[in-house]
């Protein structure tokens, strides 16, 4: 019969061997996901600018469009007042 071990003996042997692989695994998946939580951060940050980019030029062709159809507009009534009048 083999000699029985006491599981706290084999819990005092094999605590500081996980310990010394489990920490650095665990801190390494920690420093990953603080990572990949700040690209996806920026990634968010740089959509958001660009959709802020794209809002700003469709606003001012969208301006400058109406200001367009109102010179137009304002033109063609002076020109059909105009030869009304004349």
């Amino acid at each position: 019969m083999p000699p029985v071990v006491p599981p706290f003996l084999i819990g005092l042997i094999t605590a500081p061997l996980i310990k010394r692989v489990v920490k650095p695994l665990v801190r390494g998946i920690i420093k990953t996901s603080v990572g990949l939580t700040l690209e996806v951060r920026r990634a968010a940050i740089e959509a958001g600018e660009e959709i802020q980019d794209l809002t700003a030029e469709v606003a001012v062709e969208k301006l400058a469009s109406s200001a367009r159809t109102r010179r137009v507009k304002a033109d063609g009534e002076v020109t059909a007042q105009g030869a009304t009048a004349g």
